[in-house]
């Protein structure tokens, strides 16, 4: 069972299929990546059907915790871009089962793009 509240911290965008072979096989035969983000080492992975969060674990990364998030379990969302003295955007969403997820982005991301796959997703 998954955190109550989980947090990846340092998220930048990254090409489409940088780390493919790490997620690939949760990827559905109908189902495109449209966003790839990664930290130093956990990832966010946005899909036309779900956010996919990898978070890699121990001090040599082998071990992996994969938390598929589909959108039909989405209640909401919430962005804050970077401030002057913040440096980070943050992006928060909820789902039933397990309150919310934060993902903070380094300074320079731009978090819009997720923003709109949300607001399409979530509603309509």
């Amino acid at each position: 069972m998954p955190e109550l509240s989980p947090k990846i911290v340092g998220l930048m965008s990254t090409k489409l299929d940088d780390g493919l072979g790490m997620f690939e096989f949760l990827i559905g035969s109908n189902e495109e990546v449209l966003l790839s983000y990664k930290s130093v080492r956990d990832r966010l992975i946005v899909t036309n059907k779900k956010l996919l969060i990898i978070d890699v674990q121990g001090v040599t990364g082998r071990k992996k915790e994969y938390m598929v998030l589909p959108y039909s379990k989405l209640t909401g969302f919430s962005c804050e871009s970077a401030g002057t003295f913040d440096m980070d955007a943050e992006l928060k969403v909820w789902a039933s089962a397990i309150n919310q997820v934060e993902f903070q982005f380094l300074k320079g991301t731009d978090i819009r793009p997720l923003a709109k796959v949300l607001n399409e997703q979530l509603c309509g």
